[in-house]
């Protein structure tokens, strides 16, 4: 989840991406997304195994942020909402 391009990112994990990202653009969520305006999803992966997102989300959070941006655009280079397509 993004503000706006190369503004503030949300990296989460989820079994419902749809849903969640639902939550997360109407506020429905408490935390840092909702504190600074995360409502765009730009990017996102799929797994069979959640143990194995979760894995992956704790790798990706130690990550530097231009190690981040640059997943983000190899996807979505511009940072489109990716809402709709989900």
């Amino acid at each position: 989840m993004a503000n706006y391009r190369n503004g503030t990112t949300y990296l989460g994990v989820t079994g419902d991406l749809r849903r969640r990202a639902y939550e997360h653009r109407h506020g429905l969520i408490d935390g840092h997304s909702r504190k600074h305006g995360c409502k765009r999803i730009v990017w996102y992966m799929v797994f069979d195994d959640i143990q194995e997102a979760r894995r992956k989300e704790l790798q990706m959070k130690k990550w530097h942020r231009r190690w981040k941006l640059r997943v983000i655009e190899e996807m979505n280079p511009n940072w489109d909402d990716l809402f709709e397509t989900l």
